[in-house]
């Protein structure tokens, strides 16, 4: 049996598939395979993959299901202890699956791993460094943007991108797979709070690499699609993984940050998009979405707290 599978959600990806791919050919493990779940694609791409990478397992849909369903069967198709999650727009270093492996192994409270993710175009650049969540109510990117300086030890964060981000299965099977209201965006964010909550880690692994051209499935950084599911996701995540108590505690934090956005995003002309989101998130989570409140997690929400307002003063120092 192999010790990891990774799973690839693929939407007209043909542009970076040969590098993504190649790429885990070289790895310096050969203990994994390799899952990509296409979704409804156009551009011929499920074809190349079957007819130049035939190890590589298929499956296709014939309509866009969304990030989260893909993974979710990817997942549920494989009987690996650990499943690596991986961008198509990537290229890994060829020790990706090895650093991911005998990182989670280390950290034996783990629930993730995420490895360092450079930009493509400008690999000297930190893409993500791992990612971070604030009581303003914003998920961030460590670093991005920033000069790598290499090297780098272990550290823990709030979660891990699933772009390139290593899975324990079995604590997969205790908290639940990936939300697929969410649909795309921030679902990495709600899984990695959803295990801190049972009181698992998220852990950064630096010495894994992968290049992200990023984008590459919406087409830009900022596009109506992104925008509105961003801003409607942003407000699911806090309904259902904050206790109402928690949700009053940070109001006036939330508040001032989706202010700060709106403004942000009247600004690049996505106003409505952004507004029309937030009020489709307030609906969208119903009472059966919203994570059971235990008294023995009591611990675990007081630390997620304390973090989130540290972040927000990180965050803020940033600008």
């Amino acid at each position: 049996m192999v010790e990891a599978t990774v799973i690839i959600p693929n939407l007209n990806g043909m542009p970076y598939l040969e590098g993504c791919l190649s790429s885990l050919e070289r790895q310096t493990v050969k203990n994994f395979d390799v899952l990509l779940l296409d979704n409804g694609s156009e551009d011929g791409s499920p074809e190349y993959v079957r007819d130049h990478f035939p190890q590589v397992r298929l499956h296709r849909y014939t309509d866009n299901t969304g990030f989260c369903h893909a993974v979710n069967a990817g997942i549920r198709m494989s009987d690996a202890p650990y499943v690596i999650l991986l961008n198509n727009d990537t290229v890994c270093d060829e020790r990706l699956v090895e650093e991911l492996l005998k990182g989670i192994k280390e950290h034996h409270n783990s629930f993730s791993g995420q490895a360092k993710m450079l930009q493509m175009k400008k690999p000297e650049l930190l893409d993500d460094g791992g990612d971070y969540y604030c009581a303003l109510g914003w998920a961030f990117a460590a670093g991005k943007g920033k000069k790598d300086r290499g090297g780098g030890k272990d550290k823990k964060i709030f979660s891990s991108c699933g772009g390139a981000a290593i899975y324990r299965r079995k604590a997969l099977e205790q908290i639940g797979l990936f939300d697929e209201k969410h649909f795309a965006y921030l679902e990495d964010v709600d899984l990695g709070y959803r295990a801190r909550i049972a009181g698992y880690e998220n852990w950064y692994l630096p010495k894994a690499v992968v290049y992200h051209a990023g984008s590459a499935t919406s087409g830009s950084a900022y596009n109506e699609f992104k925008v509105r599911h961003t801003s409607r996701n942003s407000v699911y995540l806090i309904m259902k993984n904050m206790p109402w108590p928690q949700i009053l505690l940070n109001f006036p934090f939330l508040m001032a940050g989706y202010v700060i956005k709106m403004v942000f995003f009247a600004r690049k002309g996505f106003f409505r998009q952004y507004v029309t989101g937030i009020r489709k998130g307030i609906f969208l989570a119903q009472k059966e979405d919203k994570v059971v409140f235990e008294k023995k997690n009591f611990k675990n929400y007081v630390k997620i707290q304390m973090e989130l307002w540290f972040n927000m003063i990180r965050r803020i120092g940033d600008f």
